[in-house]
């Protein structure tokens, strides 16, 4: 995060959100996105490549959607219209307070109610629409004949194997799923209380354990108090299979092609390599 916010981006969001404070705006800068802070009023989001030009209208949508589907805890509610500024679009989304969590810390009990939230919430056709549903495409194909292939001939069969691994699990009920449930995502108040969850442009409808997958970062011990044993152990499998934040790329595709594949593997297999002397 900067405190330096370009001047290009500072006008996209008086633009968006005119009269605000731009003097305490930050910059926060994620894979698709930049974006100004502006705290206590709004977090305006700018695409940085064309891909998430084309992709922030969708992406509102859905957080829309599900700040509408009842979830106990505060989500980013779109303030404006998706607006394009040259090769750029940006939307107002509403701020959410709170902090995350240090890498490796967190109560679990806690972190058991945000994941039994998520999985209890009920599956609506409004979240149907708007989301990705994994089992409805062919994600072990992409997996399997376009990402394996390319991978250094040492790892193809472990590849194999650990994919092999995650289709052997038995299929449960389709959840909300985040895909990035960690780290800054999750803000917590000074208390302890969960303020609200950002950053759902990875969600998807899928098995809930993806999401306690993710939140090992409070560290695997933690996600064992905090879950049930089959949770837990699917929660390992997934995360197994080419670590679960790779593995999310191409479970929350809903049918659009895998791009930029070769870098892809380059990511996993680097994965793989330091995962090795662990597994």
């Amino acid at each position: 995060m900067s405190d330096q916010v370009p001047g290009d981006l500072l006008e996209i969001a008086d633009a968006l959100v005119p009269r605000a404070a731009l003097g305490t705006a930050r910059l926060a800068r994620g894979g698709m996105h930049d974006v100004v802070l502006l705290p206590g009023v709004a977090a305006v989001r700018v695409s940085r490549r064309p891909s998430g030009a084309e992709a922030l209208p969708r992406r509102t949508e859905m957080l829309r959607v599900i700040g509408a589907a009842g979830l106990p805890f505060a989500v980013p509610e779109p303030l404006t219209p998706v607006r394009t500024f040259g090769e750029r679009a940006a939307v107002a989304v509403s701020w959410i307070d709170g902090a995350g969590l240090p890498e490796g810390q967190g109560d679990p009990a806690r972190i058991g109610e945000l994941l039994q939230t998520l999985r209890e919430l009920p599956v609506t056709p409004e979240l149907r629409a708007v989301l990705p549903v994994t089992r409805e495409h062919d994600w072990a194909r992409i997996l399997a004949e376009e990402v394996i292939p390319r991978f250094p001939a040492e790892w193809r069969a472990e590849g194999r194997r650990r994919l092999e691994a995650a289709l052997a699990l038995e299929p449960v009920p389709d959840a909300l799923v985040h895909g990035d449930l960690c780290g800054e995502n999750v803000r917590w108040s000074q208390d302890g209380k969960l303020v609200g969850v950002l950053d759902w442009d990875r969600a998807h409808l899928f098995d809930p354990a993806i999401d306690a997958a993710f939140m090992a970062w409070h560290g695997w011990d933690t996600l064992r108090r905090a879950v049930d044993g089959e949770t837990y152990r699917r929660a390992r499998v997934w995360d197994a299979a080419f670590g679960v934040n790779h593995l999310v790329a191409v479970l929350e595709l809903g049918g659009r092609p895998l791009i930029h594949v070769d870098n892809y593997v380059e990511h996993i297999v680097a994965w793989l390599e330091q995962d090795a002397p662990r597994a």
